[in-house]
């Protein structure tokens, strides 16, 4: 069994769909024990399973203050396909214990630190029974991103691959030439990895723009690391959180899918996954209709006018007392724009607005 417990959470907030849960795992790391909040997404039956492990990005501030990060768009996709699929938080993020290290301008040591924390899950989850030891893949974004070329010079047997979604990380306070070091821990992971790699990096990416990329893979190849750079177009405002959107499937998942055939792995759809929840108009108001938005100020009428400027998937909340949030993008925005909501109001907040629907009730709220 795995060395964990099951977090409580609010099933409204789970996808029950993809079987989603969430536990506290337990990985030791230099002979010292950490419980890593870890989100699971297992398909029907016993397994043996294929694996993807999934690793997050940094956001700027607190590690602590962020957010468990769920890939939903990418886990359903692997789901489909028979895959288990396990994000875990690293160590000081989020929920997980543990102190988030940071190691200024030396990039490779904090990519293979970071890659310490993933070869302990991977310890943990070859002792399950429904995990297939000889089929798993590596995948991360940013600076997870960074993290798992770090964990392919590690030669674990039965990780076949690597997934980088805009992996890297940047230095933003001008302490140093982020640049150059990022390029050195690119090179450095080349020379020590035999592992095959895609790479996805787009046109907009706000942290590593299209000069710095070709860099990156010229620093990695030349070395001797084995990459396949997929470089698209401008994607919504930023490419650099294209993996987390619902509509970045085409993108990415066609040349995923011949890369796993080329290492082995399977990309048949075996699972049939419940439909998601869809919204139910209330028919209290038209998307469009700024001023039928009850409670809010004039200030919260100007931020919903804002919002029906937003890509998909959006949510607009919004409380007795005025207080208002909205989130775009991502995963699951309609529980992050009730977080922020009920942050702001120390009170509940409801949903009024889904992608294009109006979901508030009729009635007031109690």
């Amino acid at each position: 069994m795995l060395s964990c417990y099951l977090m409580r959470a609010d099933a409204s907030t789970l996808d029950t769909s993809l079987r989603e849960k969430i536990m506290m795992l337990t990985v030791t790391e230099a002979e010292h024990q950490f419980e890593l909040e870890t989100t699971f997404f297992i398909p029907p039956g016993d397994g043996p399973f294929p694996v993807l492990v999934m690793n997050h990005g940094k956001e700027r501030g607190n590690p602590k203050q962020q957010s468990r990060d769920r890939f939903l768009a990418m886990s359903r996709e692997f789901v489909k396909r028979g895959y288990a699929v396990v994000i875990p938080m690293r160590r000081g993020f989020s929920q997980s214990s543990g102190i988030h290290k940071n190691f200024g301008c030396d990039l490779k040591l904090a990519g293979q630190t970071q890659a310490d924390d993933i070869q302990a899950v991977l310890i943990a989850l070859k002792k399950q029974s429904w995990v297939d030891a000889e089929h798993i893949v590596i995948a991360g974004q940013s600076y997870g991103g960074l993290a798992t070329l770090a964990l392919g010079t590690r030669h674990i047997e039965g990780v076949r691959g690597l997934l980088n979604f805009a992996g890297g990380l940047r230095i933003d306070d001008q302490s140093c030439n982020w640049r150059a070091e990022l390029r050195a821990a690119f090179s450095d992971y080349g020379k020590k990895t035999n592992l095959p790699s895609l790479w996805f990096y787009g046109a907009n990416d706000s942290y590593f723009d299209p000069p710095l990329v070709s860099e990156l893979i010229e620093s990695y190849s030349t070395a001797g690391g084995h990459a396949q750079l997929v470089t698209f177009g401008d994607f919504k405002s930023d490419a650099h959180s294209m993996i987390s959107s619902s509509q970045s499937v085409p993108i990415w998942w066609p040349q995923t899918a011949a890369f796993l055939e080329r290492i082995g792995m399977s990309t048949k759809e075996t699972v049939t996954l419940a439909p998601r929840t869809q919204a139910i108009h209330s028919h209290y108001a038209v998307i469009e209709n700024i001023t039928a938005v009850p409670y809010v100020s004039q200030g919260g009428r100007s931020a919903y006018q804002e919002f029906l400027k937003k890509s998909h998937p959006r949510a607009f909340a919004i409380a007795l007392n005025g207080a208002w949030s909205w989130a775009e993008e991502g995963d699951d925005p309609a529980n992050r724009a009730l977080e922020a909501c009920e942050k702001r109001s120390k009170k509940s907040c409801q949903l009024y607005a889904l992608d294009n629907d109006v979901v508030w009730p009729a009635r007031k709220m109690p």
